[in-house]
């Protein structure tokens, strides 16, 4: 199966209720648009070496921004080059917001809170390599992947993902992320803002992803601070993987023990199709 290697003649996407991509916004009307437009907000940039949000405007003011790990240069050329080709050799799947999937996990529902096997077969053989290369870092030693969701994203079709927090009763402390193809920014932001530093309004700190790194999410940046990747920061195609784990309901000692265990034994043999 082939992916189609062109969007000309694209005239319909996988937006639903507030999403949009440039396809749909042909459709919507002027106040729905200017409704859409962003609010003021301070804006930071992460520094890796020091893990501090430092002020764009301002360079004295600073803060701790604890919950981001960045490993530059997690695979090489041509590990890409071949994650690439077995991929859209695969068929990508039009989603929201003007990107396009494959999914490799089980199937979920997430508002009743049921999942199960459904027709996933496990992690794609490839993803074998990189999950041990990744239990090499001590913070992600014990991180045992149980889906694994690859994104495309086109600037053509103004592809982007809103400000959101990934869902808590399935997915465990840490998402990892594999970036491809181009150097993209990870934009968190807190609409409340930082009251003790006199900061009222909504704050987004801008987090640098190079080409071909991996970044892991964990702490306040998973559970306090939304994540999103905005349209103007998708100037090439770019390529993800996220990899998620169980939260503590499917593990040991959880409520839902035996069926998280099913779902590891499945993601792990790495045997896997996308669903």
């Amino acid at each position: 199966m082939t992916a189609p290697d062109s969007y000309d003649g694209v005239t319909s996407c996988g937006c639903k209720g507030i999403r949009r991509c440039l396809i749909c916004e042909k459709f919507k009307s002027k106040g729905e648009l200017e409704a859409s437009r962003p609010k003021v907000v301070h804006h930071f940039c992460y520094d890796p070496e020091t893990r501090l949000a430092i002020c764009r405007n301002a360079k004295a003011l600073s803060f701790p921004f604890p919950g981001v790990f960045l490993w530059e240069n997690f695979i090489s050329e041509d590990e890409e080059k071949e994650l690439i080709s077995t991929m859209d050799q695969d068929v990508w799947i039009q989603s929201q917001s003007g990107r396009r999937k494959q999914d490799f996990g089980p199937k979920v529902n997430f508002k009743k809170k049921k999942v199960r096997v459904g027709r996933f077969s496990g992690l794609p053989v490839l993803s074998q390599k990189l999950v041990l290369r990744m239990q090499q870092e001590p913070s992600l030693a014990d991180f045992k992947p149980v889906e694994q969701c690859n994104l495309d994203y086109h600037p053509e079709r103004g592809s982007a993902i809103d400000p959101h927090l990934d869902d808590l009763w399935l997915w465990g402390e840490r998402l990892v992320t594999i970036n491809m193809l181009s150097n993209t920014t990870l934009t968190m932001s807190l609409e409340q803002g930082l009251p003790e530093l006199g900061l009222t309004e909504e704050v987004q700190v801008a987090v640098c992803l190079p080409r071909r790194c991996l970044v892991v999410l964990y702490g306040e940046a998973r559970h306090r601070w939304k994540h999103a990747i905005h349209r103007d920061n998708v100037l090439e195609r770019r390529v993800c993987s996220t990899y998620r784990e169980l939260s503590a309901e499917f593990l040991p000692g959880g409520q839902q023990t035996e069926l998280g265990a099913l779902l590891l034994n499945i993601a792990l043999s790495f045997q896997g199709t996308s669903v």
